[in-house]
């Protein structure tokens, strides 16, 4: 009998019946759910062999949850499925981490074999991921990062609640478990969890457990709960925990005793979050950011990039087994003078895509261009940021740092020649560019 696991996602119940009645005659445990906040749910509880996903569903279509999952660090092994099958949607699913993409209706002879040989796929990414050492120190040899990591070991010895503010992609997660690995906590649980995870329909089940699994406070318990971009977390969620933490113990699903919380709460924010804080309840913010860890979006320390690639090339061939391939020296210099708007998440994916398609051994410069955003889309990525939905002092602030980040690139660095181009004083655009965090150190005496 085969005892693996499986969760079919899927928005129609006739489907789910037949998958469900097919898989369990075949000797596979199997769980169902009819939409992304139910398959959220059940992932949580346990961890599955497989994932059948339909693409289109209601709520939240496949596609944006294979994504969500896939960013969480919590992809396993994941199946699309289509009755409307494209060859973009799947391309974009296997881009994104699914191991194979069959259409609807599903021949048995299709299901299961695309099954068994994706469980075996997955078995043997098990087996060899188990191998490799997390990447718990963060990489760069950048005053930037190393001042960054200094910070985050001085702060990781004292056991305070601690925020980690930043772009989207810029690695708050990876500090958050550097601090970890270096706390008096580094061998207890480390549990994570995204704000949207937590609306306010289940916020009490996740956090207190519901009689039949733990809730995530006490898995944490004695260790770390990371809860990553915060401002999604529904306000009733924010109001229990921060209820939680004014009392200091709660009370777990069915027990009649409180525990204490005993658990080192970090969290991911986005850049400028003190601005937004009709984001956040109030008292939970205050709580959780006795500490503030500000991690710098990667145009800051673009000197780390040619380090970057070759980690996350050698990461990609351990973990994924693609095949390996070097960045030419030309191809690198186009790196370090790009300004990456989605941050190392864009590095990491741009360095798996050119792993995947490339034939040489070497990467090209042509290769990497056909990557990169035209210089209309790059510009609109920094200039069309959602900037209306900011205060106007985050706005400002968000607007002037991207402008002349780009602007320094396009002066090769050189402050002068920007504060010719920005019309500014010299001396007040050294204020202004340390003010928003823009490092100029290693050419600020440029003319």
């Amino acid at each position: 009998m085969n005892n693996s696991r499986i969760l079919v996602v899927d928005d129609e119940s006739n489907i789910r019946l037949l998958l469900e009645e097919i898989l369990s005659e075949e000797g596979y445990e199997v769980t169902t759910a009819e939409d992304a906040t139910t398959a959220r749910a059940a992932k949580r509880k346990q961890k599955f062999d497989l994932v059948l996903l339909d693409i289109w569903m209601p709520d939240t279509d496949g596609i944006s949850l294979l994504k969500e999952w896939s960013e969480a660090g919590e992809l396993g092994a994941i199946v699309m499925m289509s009755g409307h099958g494209t060859v973009d949607a799947a391309i974009e699913a296997t881009r994104l981490g699914a191991l194979d993409f069959i259409e609807k209706p599903v021949s048995l002879a299709k299901l299961l074999r695309t099954v068994e040989k994706a469980i075996a796929q997955n078995r043997v990414s098990d087996q060899r991921r188990n191998l490799l050492p997390p990447m718990v120190t963060p990489i760069g040899k950048s005053e930037t990062m190393r001042v960054l990591r200094e910070q985050v070991s001085q702060v990781a010895h004292h056991d305070a609640h601690t925020v980690f503010s930043g772009e989207p992609g810029s690695g708050r997660e990876v500090f958050a478990r550097y601090l970890a690995s270096l706390s008096g906590r580094a061998t207890e649980p480390f549990i994570n969890a995204t704000g949207s995870s937590m609306d306010a329909t289940n916020s009490a089940s996740l956090l207190l457990g519901n009689g039949r699994e733990p809730g995530l406070l006490e898995q944490a318990d004695k260790g770390i709960f990371f809860v990553n971009d915060l401002q999604d977390m529904s306000q009733t969620t924010q109001q229990l925990l921060s209820r939680i933490l004014e009392q200091g113990r709660y009370r777990s699903a069915e027990s009649t005793t409180e525990r204490l919380l005993d658990v080192r709460i970090l969290s991911g924010v986005p850049h400028g979050f003190e601005q937004n804080s009709n984001e956040f309840h109030k008292e939970l913010l205050s709580h959780l950011s006795i500490i503030v860890v500000r991690v710098p979006p990667l145009r800051a320390y673009l000197e780390d990039v040619p380090e970057l690639l070759r980690y996350y090339v050698d990461f990609l061939v351990d973990a994924e087994n693609l095949p390996f391939r070097r960045f030419s020296v030309a191809a690198q210099n186009r790196l370090r003078n790009y300004p990456w708007p989605g941050n190392i998440r864009e590095l990491k994916n741009m360095v798996s895509r050119l792993l995947i398609l490339g034939a040489e051994e070497e990467v090209s410069l042509a290769e990497v261009e056909a990557q990169l955003l035209p210089d209309s889309q790059l510009e609109e990525s920094f200039i069309k940021q959602d900037l209306l939905s900011m205060p106007l002092r985050e706005a400002r602030e968000h607007f002037e740092r991207d402008y002349l980040s780009q602007q320094l690139i396009l002066c090769n660095g050189k402050v002068g020649q920007l504060a010719k181009r920005v019309g500014m004083e010299r001396t007040h655009l050294y204020r202004k560019l340390r003010s928003l965090g823009i490092d100029f150190r290693q050419t600020g005496s440029e003319k």
